[in-house]
């Protein structure tokens, strides 16, 4: 992992469990960037503090700092990197659409539902949650996964035959299967994908690539 100092070219504040940042923080790795990981507090404010929000008015993570750039929403900032690093952009328009397509299904449909029911089942404050809701939303994960595993079945990437920020998007919370129950039995060229994805040079779990894991006990304890 870089160094916890602010002096690299890109800057991604973000925390170990944060999904939607280890997208944009595995393409930083993968692509050999010279970049530097900011722990942002977030189960004790720190998205809501005054400071960071005059940087980031939507009091999320990730956010990305390129010199006089700032950046939120993962999807854009893959976007945005995939120029400025040269790597894993659309060669043409038609993966530039479909690229498009993939990311923003990801963030309706596979990353919306797989990361709240995993913040109900870990990380949950109030410690309790309405059943009814957790099996909505584990329906919803599930029947994602199933579109995606149709999709990859006879595929080695999202997109093309390379590796694109749609994969990384898409990837952002499949390192953490078994905190929302996920069997990879039934998806198994899911599964291959994400193997493919880990056995790339440099690759790092999200709890060891980004600062904050493991929580503190008062933290974990209110999860």
């Amino acid at each position: 992992m870089p160094n916890q100092t602010a002096t690299s070219e890109y800057v991604l504040h973000c925390f170990a469990q944060s999904g939607n940042s280890y997208k944009v923080a595995l393409m930083l790795e993968l692509a050999g960037a010279d970049w530097t990981p900011v722990w942002n507090d977030f189960f004790n404010g720190g998205t809501r503090d005054p400071a960071f929000r005059t940087k980031n008015v939507m009091a999320e993570v990730p956010l990305l700092e390129h010199g006089d750039v700032t950046l939120a929403q993962s999807g854009v900032i893959l976007d945005y990197l995939a120029e400025q690093l040269g790597r894993y952009g659309p060669a043409n328009d038609d993966e530039r659409r479909e690229i498009l397509r993939w990311t923003l299904w990801d963030n309706h449909k596979l990353t919306a539902n797989i990361a709240t029911l995993r913040w109900m089942l870990q990380f949950n404050p109030e410690g309790t949650f309405d059943p009814a809701v957790l099996a909505f939303l584990r329906s919803r994960s599930l029947g994602a996964l199933k579109t995606l595993e149709a999709h990859l079945k006879d595929r080695r990437y999202v997109v093309a035959d390379r590796l694109t920020i749609a994969d990384f998007s898409l990837i952002g919370y499949l390192y953490f299967p078994t905190e929302f129950g996920l069997d990879w039995a039934a998806f198994p060229a899911v599964q291959a994908w994400t193997e493919r994805i880990a056995a790339e040079p440099g690759w790092k779990h999200p709890y060891d690539l980004m600062p904050g894991h493991p929580l503190p006990a008062k933290a974990a304890a209110a999860g």
